[in-house]
Parts: C-alpha cells; structure tokens; sequence
C-alpha cells in the first residue's frame, strides 16, 4: 500500500525529581527491550539524551527525537512524573502523543523502589486538560514492561491514521449529484482536522481527460488491467478508456498535491459523467483504492475522508458502500437462520456499484451499471467491477460533519457472510449485531448518510481512539442488548 504515512514512535521517559531517576531509566529500558523482542524495533526510538524533569530537559528531549525523525511520541512515566514538563513535551510536540506509565514490580521494591505512576497518571491527565493538549491514554495506561510494549504498538495504527490526517489533502471534482445531498457536508471541519481541500468543476476533469488521449502510457495500464480481470474481463473494448481516466486521475493527484503527502478523491459519477467519458469510473476507484488512494462515490468528501482513516488504521484497502437493502426473508431463513448467531434485523446488504478493490472480492467480472442503463445507452454505462465481497470480519464506520458544522461518528463490528447475494454490483450479505437498533437510533436518529466506510478486519478500537482524539464527543456504535440508546422507546 502507497500513500501513507511510516510511523516512527519516539519513547521519552520521564522523572519526578524527588523519586530516583533510575526508577524511569531502568523501566524505560526495559519496555524498548520488550517491545524490540516481540515488535519491530524500527518503530520505536529510545530517546536516551536526558530523563526530563525539567524544563530545560523537555526541550534537549523534543530536539533529540525531531532528530530522530520521530513523528509521534510516547511519554512514559517511569515514577511520580513532573506533571508540567511532561505536559509541555506534549504540547510543543508535532504530532500524535501517547500517556502511559510503569507498573510497580513486586514487594520487594515498595519502599526506595516505589514509583507511584499510577498518581502521577492523574496528574498527567489533569494538567493536559489544563493546557488543552491532546493526547491518547490507553484504557488500562499503567502496566509491566510487556503490557506498556502492547500499548505501544496498538498506539501504531492510530498514530498512522492522525499523521496521515495531518497531511492530507481531498481533491473533488464537481458537486454532489441532485439528490445527494446526504454526501454535501461543511468543509469547516476538514480545516480544523488540519486537512486541505480542493475543490475543482467535472468540467476540469473532462479537460484533463481529453488531453491524456493517445498517452503513451494507456497501453502497459491496459494489460495490467487485463492481467488483474483475468476471465472476468467482459468488456475489453472500454479498457484503454479506463487506462485513461486512471492516468489523468494519478497525473492530477501528482500536479495538485502541493505540499500535502498523502491525497484522497472525491469523484463525480453521474449524471452527465457517462454521457460525457463515455464509461462508469467505478473500477478506475477500485484499483486506486487497492493501491491506497481512497476515491468516494458521487462526491462524497467525509466519505474519501473516512475512507483514507480507515486505509491508514488498516494498512489495507477499505471500500465505501451503500448501507443498501435487507436481505429477503428466503435468504435469511435457507442460508443465515440456523448456521449464524444473527437475527434478520442483524444483517442487511451493503452495495455499490463496482467500486470495491478486486483483492476483497470472492469474485469479479467487468459489466455496466444496471441502474444507470435503466435511463442510458448500456454502452456509456461500462466500468463496474461486480462480484460478491469476500467473506470475513469487518469494520463499518463513519466521520461526519453535522449541517452545523460539529464532528460525529459511528464505528461497528460485524462480519460478511459466506452466503451468495443473487444480485449485481460490489455488494455482500453484512451481519452486525444489533444492527436493526443501530440502524434506527444511530444512523438514522442522528442522521447519518447512506454511505459507510468499510475496513477489511476489527479495527473499531483504534478507529474509535482515533475519533476521539480528533474530538469527536459524538461516537456511535452498535449497543448490545440491554444498553439503551438515549432515543430508544423503553416500553417498545
């Protein structure tokens, strides 16, 4: 996967001046030979210049892990911790921070071996609220040496996922189609997430397109197309115009990044996209998703945004789809009912028309877009990549703006079911449970739109620390039986 970030943690211990420093050190060292031993050491940076306890070292710190090309930043309290260095190496640090702090060995060390991380975590914890800095605190954030070395690297996913955010830029072309406006949402909040946006006309596109025809290029994308297709190449003669539109889409991304690292998109699809390039971009969208490039549906700018958190968190393809149709009752009742834990209202059909990364798909095969062909020539309608979704654990999940211009999310867990779906597009049979309360108390109640992001795996821990890193104070999930929504009918 391309287009996102290498994560490098930088370690720096920290020490309350009246407790022994080499409580911090000591400890220190050993959650670096922890981690190293069971993870990769090219992750972590042991900071070894200064233990801070003061001001002065806090700054010799931030100048040594910087550096050391450190882009994110474990603070671990080795004892007590000085609450106001250790906050200050957090906020003047450039990048994601993570709180953990040491454990206390055994009995015998109660006495000159005590550290009281466990106290000084609470005074960590108030004084970042005092000076409004983020950071990330495990649940459980005080451990052993091997508890601390699996804080820090389930850290690694959410740190990749906010540096990646921090250098992200989102290129759109065109408006949202009529009747979406559940894609149109305020771009305020992309800027405050420290996200650049750039928004272009279809029309621009159209142009770009037009004068990549005869690129040298399209014949080696063709056959890498072929090659990926293999029998379910059906519409060979619309290859070279995908090959195409895929070469103005990368050359744009290359030409408009500016100083932004890592680019999403958010693509225009219809009305007049068919009539115009004469194809359906959806498996154009399929393939830079596969290479980590999200590209959103009908414009879908939180979508691309979404989309890109989840590729980052996942180190994997994510695909973004219509939280579509139930599954009919036959279906349920022959293939779900007696071989899976789930309910009817526990399972529905997530669907788009041909958008979803081949490597995720149990099978595909090039066709056109059954839906728009019921108001178009078939033939300005070919580009879709059908074929059920492979079967496996999934994560469903949304960042969103309100109208008023306030963050909101949704993260769920569930799982694709190994049953056939009977039907046409990128679509699979989705099992979450609870989902028919999700459905009606989180995604409706709080009006979310159709479209979901879906990562391939069970990331809702990270991507739920990710959101509330962002402060997102809104974080929906599927509750389990017995928990309340807040608008849930108590005597339904």
């Amino acid at each position: 996967m391309e287009n996102m970030p290498v994560v490098k943690m930088g370690i720096v211990a920290v020490s309350r001046d009246c407790f022994p420093e080499s409580l911090s050190v000591n400890r220190r060292k050993a959650v670096v030979e922890a981690y190293v031993k069971k993870y990769d050491k090219n992750d972590l940076y042991e900071c070894p210049v200064c233990i801070v306890e003061s001001e002065v070292h806090m700054v010799q710190a931030l100048e040594d892990v910087k550096a050391a090309g450190c882009n994110a930043l474990v603070v671990y309290l080795g004892n007590f911790g000085p609450e106001i260095s250790e906050t200050l190496l957090a906020k003047h640090f450039d990048g994601p921070v993570m709180f953990i702090a040491a454990a206390e060995e055994d009995q015998n060390s109660l006495v000159q071996g005590r550290g009281d991380a466990y106290c000084g975590m609470l005074n960590a914890s108030y004084n970042l609220k005092l000076r409004n800095v983020k950071a990330y605190i495990p649940e459980h954030p005080v451990g052993t040496a091997q508890e601390c070395a699996y804080m820090i690297r389930e850290f690694l996913p959410i740190a990749r996922a906010l540096v990646g955010l921090s250098s992200l830029k989102i290129i759109s072309f065109g408006p949202r189609p009529l009747n979406f406006l559940a894609c149109n949402a305020p771009i305020k909040q992309l800027y405050n997430l420290g996200v650049e946006i750039e928004e272009n006309s279809e029309l621009d596109l159209f142009e770009a397109f037009k004068k990549h025809e005869g690129d040298g290029r399209i014949p080696d994308v063709v056959k890498d197309m072929e090659a990926e297709l293999g029998g379910g190449n059906l519409k060979p003669e619309i290859l070279p115009k995908l090959a195409q539109y895929e070469l103005t889409l990368l050359d744009w991304v290359e030409a408009h990044r500016g100083y932004r690292k890592y680019v999403a998109i958010a693509g225009k699809c219809w009305p007049a996209f068919q009539t115009q390039f004469g194809f359906v971009p959806c498996y154009v969208n399929s393939r830079l998703t596969g290479r980590g490039i999200p590209v959103s549906c009908e414009v879908d700018i939180y979508g691309a945004l979404s989309e890109f958190v989840g590729t980052c968190v996942s180190e994997d393809a994510v695909t973004l789809l219509d939280i579509n149709n139930t599954v009919p009752a036959d279906i349920y009742r022959e293939d779900i009912k007696e071989a899976f834990p789930y309910s009817h209202e526990d399972t529905f059909m997530g669907f788009h028309c041909g958008n979803t990364c081949s490597k995720k798909l149990s099978f595909c095969s090039m066709k056109y877009q059954m839906i728009m062909a019921r108001s178009l020539p078939e033939e300005v309608t070919q580009g879709t990549l059908e074929g059920d979704i492979q079967p496996g654990d999934i994560t469903f999940f949304r960042l969103q703006s309100t109208a008023d211009c306030k963050l909101k999310a949704y993260v769920a867990q569930g799982e694709v079911l190994p049953v056939a779906t009977r039907s046409f597009g990128s679509i699979g049979i989705f099992a979450i449970p609870e989902m028919g309360r999700f459905y009606r108390h989180v995604l409706i109640e709080k009006n979310f739109p159709h479209h979901g992001a879906v990562a391939f795996g069970h990331f809702g821990k990270a991507l739920f620390e990710v959101f509330k890193y962002l402060g997102v104070e809104d974080i929906g999930f599927n509750q389990p039986k017995g928990m309340r929504y807040p608008g849930e009918n108590p005597f339904a």
